[in-house]
Formats: structure tokens, C-alpha cells, sequence
């Protein structure tokens, strides 16, 4: 059962032929800007892999990806849920080198989302990666990303409202971002849920980076269930950005 529904009150600023300018707008800036500040270059990503492959990320851990046969290969397919490894692999075989990356257009569909206004079946989003070096898998490295990334976002907020100046009042993303890691949240906040900590924050600081998500809190819990198959949470991160209409935190990132 679907949970979206249109905030009280809430009138759209633009046309739906106006929205759909808007959006591509938004797509062709953020790419570029994106590729600008992490050094990336576009690469195609798959719709569908195979699953004796292992690149199909499992999400959560429960999640089914939605599956179906190639009669001509005699092999089955798997509709992609996530790229996070695939992207590892393609960094590799399209011999990136250290400071540079890629980044792709990724349309996946994911059956067993929980439906509401943040999340759908179909997923349509940006996806990045970048070669690194052990030296650099630092907290410093990782907060001067984020900055990259929200300064990304934000150009591309000014652009916007430079081409549809009528969303000028409508569109309010601070630079300044708020890190703090998910055990600081629960101990700010040890009576709410991990959902309820990350709306607190953001609604309090506006953009905000949750850190070490995946690790498990003094709580005995862990913040999130995400990526459950890999082993370093350490400089596991999210972007958060306070959405208004919606009363809650957007995760970006």
C-alpha cells in the first residue's frame, strides 16, 4: 500500500510541461557539475546482470531482484537493484587511475521498495565512483567529497532558479553542511528512531552528512540495514538535504 500523498496546501510553481523542462534541465547541469568537481567521465551502465556474475548488489539483504531468461543465451537475468559493485569493476576494466572516476544514468527497478514520495519501483538516478589511494581513505578526504558534492547540488539550484526564476522562493539548499556520525546521533537522540534522528538533524541544520552508517550502536542496533555484505562502515556516509513541502530529510547521496 502506497504511502504518497500531496502535502496540505501545496500548489506546484510550475506547469507539468514546465516541470518536465525543469527536470532535464536539472539532469544536464548536475552532470556536468558533478563531472567537474569529483574528475568523472560518463560511462553507460548495464540494465540487467547476470547472477553468477555477483554484481548485482543485494540491497538490504531481503530485497528480490526481479529476474527473467534469455531463451537465445539459455541464461537468466537479473534487472540491476544497485551499481555499487559494478562500478567497482568497471573503474577496473576501463583502467581509471587514481583521481578520477566515472559516473552513470542508472535505471533499475527495485519490487520490494516501500512505496511513499521519496521512494518507487523504478529507480532513475545518479551513480558515481572514484579510484582512490589508501592514503586517501580518510574522515578529511571523505567531508572534502561531501563538500564537492553538496557545492555540486547547489550550482546547479542556482542555474535553476536563474532559468525559472518563479521557483526563487521555492528553493532553499545551504552549503555549510553538518557532519555527524550515527553513534553522536543516537546519543543526541537516544529516545527516536534512526529515521526520526536523521529528520531532527537535518530539520534543525538543513544539509548534513550521517557517518559510519552500518556499524552497530551502543544500542545493540544498527542505524541502517544498507550494503549488509560489506565489511567497512567506517566512512560509510549519507547527504541529507531538509525538504520543506515534505517535512522530512531528502537523502541525496
Amino acid at each position: 500500500m502506497t504511502k504518497s500523498f500531496i502535502p496540505q496546501g501545496y500548489k506546484p510553481t510550475l506547469s507539468l510541461y514546465e516541470t518536465q523542462d525543469a527536470i532535464s534541465f536539472i539532469k544536464r547541469e548536475f552532470q556536468d557539475s558533478l563531472a567537474r568537481a569529483l574528475h568523472l567521465k560518463r560511462v553507460s551502465a548495464p540494465l540487467f546482470v547476470q547472477p553468477e556474475t555477483g554484481l548485482n548488489d543485494n540491497l538490504n539483504g531481503y530485497e528480490r531482484p526481479v529476474g527473467f531468461d534469455i531463451p537465445f543465451t539459455g541464461k537468466d537475468a537479473q534487472v540491476v537493484q544497485s551499481l555499487a559493485k559494478w562500478k567497482r569493476m568497471a573503474l577496473y576494466r576501463y583502467d581509471f587511475h587514481p583521481g578520477n572516476g566515472l559516473y552513470t544514468d542508472m535505471n533499475a527497478i527495485r519490487r520490494d521498495e516501500e512505496l511513499d514520495n521519496l521512494h518507487s519501483i523504478y529507480v532513475d538516478q545518479w551513480d558515481w565512483e572514484r579510484v582512490i589511494t589508501a592514503d586517501q581513505r580518510t574522515l578529511e578526504f571523505l567531508q572534502e567529497t561531501v563538500r564537492d558534492i553538496v557545492d555540486a547540488v547547489c550550482a546547479t539550484s542556482d542555474e535553476l532558479r536563474w532559468k525559472f526564476p518563479e521557483l526563487k522562493n521555492n528553493i532553499h539548499l545551504g552549503r555549510e553542511v553538518a557532519f555527524i556520525t550515527t553513534q553522536e546521533l543516537e546519543d543526541r537522540y537516544p529516545d527516536f528512531t534512526p529515521r526520526q534522528r536523521e529528520n531532527a538533524f537535518a530539520k534543525e541544520h538543513g544539509t548534513v552528512c550521517i557517518m559510519q552508517i552500518g556499524g552497530r550502536l551502543k544500542s545493540g542496533q544498527p542505524h541502517d540495514g544498507r550494503a549488509p555484505d560489506y565489511d567497512d562502515w567506517t566512512l560509510n556516509c549519507d547527504i541529507l538535504f531538509w525538504h520543506k513541502p515534505l517535512d522530512c530529510a531528502l537523502e541525496l547521496s
